[in-house]
C-alpha cells in the first residue's frame, strides 16, 4: 500500500504530506481545489511524463516522494533485484524531482535510476485509471498475464514446466546459430581464438602470480627502509644492556616475588612465555636481516613480468585469475567449433526432444487457458450485470501461434474484446472509446483482477462521472470491493462513493501571503455528513440533506458488514 506521500513545490502545492491507510480512501472537494493534482503527482512518481509546468512558480524544482509497504512475495522484488536495488523491511521509497529546466532525477530506495526503471517499478506498485487513461488493462500485451493470473496451482505448475523447456530451447537455438555461421566467419573466429589461447598459455601464468609479484616488488623497492628498520629493531633487542637482557633481569626479579606470593604464579608463567616469544622474534629478525639481499636484476625482472601481465589484463581480464578463466573459455569454444559437425548433430537431436516437450506442454497450456477464459468470462459477465450492463458482452479471444513458433509464455496470444451495446460487434477493449460504459467495464475487470494482479494501490480518478442513481450505488459498491484486496484511492463527485470510504480526505485551497495553497483534511463522522451533504445538494445544506447523507453512511456500513 501507499503509506505516505510527500509533495513540495508542485503546481499549486507548496508543501504537502499525506498519510494513507488500507482500504478505500476517497478524495473530495470543490472543483479546482487540487484533487487531481495529487493524483498527477502520484502519476509522475511512478514514471509519468514530466513538464516544467509542474514546478511551482518561483521555485527551482518540484519534489515528490512516496513510501510503499509491500508483501514479501510482491513481483517488485524481482524488478528491483534486476537493477541492483535492495529492499529492506518490505518497504520501497520512490522519489522524483523535476527541475525548472525540465530535467528529472529519479531514485528508488535512495539509488539513482533512469525514468524507464522508475516507470517499470512504479507501475508494478500503482495502477491509475481515469476518464481518459486506463493503464494496465488497456494494454493488449498484458492480457495474457492477467488471464494466467486467474489460473489455479495446476495451471501455474504447467506454465513453469513450459518456461523451463523454453529456456532450454532458446539456449540450444543460440548454440546452433553460432555453429551455423558461414565458413569465412568460422575461419576468422578460429584464427582469433587460437591467437588468444596461444598468447595466454604462452605466458605460463600462475594463479595469483600478479599479487605475489607486486608484494615482492614492494619489498625490493623499499630495501633500504626495510634493511635499516630491521637492523635497528634487532640492535634494540639483542646485546648487552639491550631489551632482551633488561626483560630477562626483570623476569628474574619477578620470579623472586612469585616465589613468596603463590597468587603470582600464573603471572610469572605469562611473563616467561612473553619473554620466550620475544626472544624467538628477535632471532627471526636477525635471520631476516642476514638473508636480506638487494637484487636490482630481480626487481627489473619483476617489473618486466608485471608489464607483460598488465598487457594481458587489458585484453582478457582485470586479474590473472580472470585471464586464466578466459583462456579456459576460449579453449572450450575452440573445441566446440573445431568439432562443430558432431556438436550440431547432437544439438539438433536434443532440440527435437525439447520441441516435442514444448508442443506437449504448450497444448496443455492452451487447453487450460481455454477453460480459464470461460471461467473468467462468466465472472466478468456477472460483474457487468451487477453494474447494470447485462447487455454488454465480454470475450477472451485466443489465437494459436504458427507451427513450431514458441513464445516465452506458450503458444497463445490473448486479447480482451467487448461489445458495450447489444447488436454491436465485439471489438478489442483497447479500441473502445472512453466513456461511462468503458469505465464500468474497467471497474468490472479490476474487481476480478485486483486480488491476482499484485498491484499495491489502485487509483480511480473521477471514473464515476456521468452516472447517477442505482448505477452510482453499484459503482460505489464495486470500488469498495476492489479495496478489500488492494488499497484504493478514489477522486469522486458521487456521494454514494464517498459514503463507502474507510478514509475520507477533503481537499481545499486557500490564499496565504498572496499565494494559493492546497490543504488536505481527514474528515471525522460529523464532517463526513456535512461534506456528503454538500455533494448531494451543491451549495445549500439543509437538515433534509444531512439526513440523506446520514442514511447513505448507514447504508454503506450495512453493505460493508454484509461483505
Amino acid at each position: 500500500m501507499l503509506a505516505e506521500l510527500s509533495i513540495r513545490n508542485f503546481a499549486i502545492i507548496d508543501s504537502l504530506s499525506v498519510s494513507f491507510k488500507k482500504g478505500l480512501t476517497v478524495l473530495t472537494g470543490e472543483t479546482g481545489a487540487g484533487k487531481s493534482i495529487i493524483i498527477d503527482a502520484i502519476g509522475l512518481l511512478i514514471g509519468g511524463r514530466g513538464s516544467t509546468e509542474f514546478v511551482r512558480y518561483g521555485t527551482q524544482k518540484a519534489e515528490i516522494e512516496g513510501l510503499f509497504h509491500i508483501h514479501e512475495y510482491h513481483r517488485v522484488y524481482e524488478k528491483c533485484e534486476e537493477v541492483g536495488i535492495t529492499i529492506t523491511d518490505e518497504m520501497v521509497v520512490l522519489k522524483r524531482d523535476i527541475t525548472d529546466s525540465g530535467k528529472s532525477i529519479c531514485r528508488v530506495n535512495g539509488k539513482l535510476v533512469t525514468l524507464s526503471v522508475l516507470k517499470e517499478i512504479g507501475q508494478a506498485l500503482v495502477d491509475i485509471h481515469g476518464q481518459h487513461e486506463t493503464q494496465y488493462l488497456m494494454q493488449p500485451d498484458k492480457h495474457l498475464f492477467l488471464l494466467d493470473s486467474f489460473g489455479d496451482k495446476g495451471f501455474k505448475k504447467e506454465l513453469f514446466t513450459y518456461e523451463e523447456a523454453f529456456k532450454e530451447y532458446k539456449d540450444i537455438s543460440k548454440q546452433l546459430s553460432e555453429l551455423s555461421r558461414n565458413e569465412q566467419e568460422i575461419a576468422q573466429r578460429i584464427d582469433l581464438l587460437e591467437y588468444q589461447y596461444e598468447e595466454i598459455t604462452g605466458a605460463n601464468l600462475l594463479e595469483d602470480e600478479d599479487i605475489k609479484l607486486e608484494e615482492e616488488k614492494r619489498m625490493l623497492g623499499n630495501f633500504e627502509k626495510i634493511h635499516g628498520h630491521l637492523q635497528d629493531a634487532y640492535h634494540s633487542l639483542y646485546g648487552e644492556g639491550k631489551g632482551l637482557e633488561l626483560i630477562s633481569s626483570a623476569m628474574a626479579d619477578f620470579s623472586q616475588v612469585a616465589a613468596l606470593d603463590e597468587s603470582l604464579k600464573a603471572d610469572e608463567e605469562q611473563f616467561g612465555s612473553s619473554f620466550y616469544v620475544l626472544e624467538e622474534l628477535t632471532y627471526k629478525i636477525r635471520d631476516m636481516f642476514d638473508s636480506l639481499e638487494y637484487n636490482p636484476e630481480r626487481l627489473n625482472g619483476i617489473e618486466l613480468r608485471l608489464d607483460e601481465i598488465s598487457k594481458l589484463k587489458r585484453k582478457y581480464g582485470s586479474s590473472v585469475k580472470e585471464i586464466l578463466r578466459y583462456g579456459e573459455k576460449v579453449k572450450k569454444e575452440l573445441e566446440l567449433i573445431q568439432n562443430k559437425d558432431n556438436h550440431i548433430e547432437e544439438l539438433k537431436a536434443k532440440q527435437s526432444k525439447v520441441v516435442t516437450k514444448l508442443e506437449t506442454s504448450g497444448k496443455k497450456l492452451t487447453k487450460k487457458r481455454s477453460e480459464i477464459a470461460k471461467t473468467l468470462k462468466k465472472a466478468i459477465q456477472q460483474q457487468l450485470k451487477e453494474l447494470y450492463m447485462e447487455k454488454t458482452e465480454f470475450e477472451v479471444v485466443m489465437e494459436r501461434t504458427e507451427e513450431n513458433q514458441f513464445l516465452k509464455t506458450g503458444m497463445d496470444s490473448v486479447e480482451f474484446f467487448i461489445s458495450p451495446n447489444q447488436g454491436e460487434p465485439l471489438k478489442p477493449i483497447s479500441k473502445v472509446a472512453s466513456g461511462g460504459e468503458l469505465s464500468r467495464v474497467i471497474l468490472a475487470l479490476k474487481t476480478i483482477f485486483s486480488e491476482n494482479q499484485g498491484i499495491t494501490a489502485i487509483i480511480f480518478d473521477e471514473v464515476d462521472t456521468g452516472v447517477s442513481g442505482r448505477v452510482a450505488q453499484a459503482i460505489a459498491e464495486k470500488i469498495y470491493r476492489v479495496s478489500v484486496d488492494s488499497q484504493v484511492l478514489c477522486i469522486s463527485h458521487l456521494p454514494q462513493v464517498a459514503a463507502m470510504a474507510d478514509t475520507h480526505l477533503h481537499i481545499s485551497k486557500s490564499t496565504l501571503q498572496g499565494r494559493t495553497v492546497t490543504k488536505v483534511l481527514s474528515l471525522k463522522t460529523d464532517e463526513k455528513v456535512h461534506e456528503i451533504g454538500r455533494m448531494i445538494s451543491g451549495v445549500e445544506i439543509t437538515d433534509l440533506t444531512k439526513q440523506h447523507a446520514q442514511e447513505l453512511l448507514q447504508l454503506a456500513e450495512t453493505i460493508k458488514k454484509s461483505s
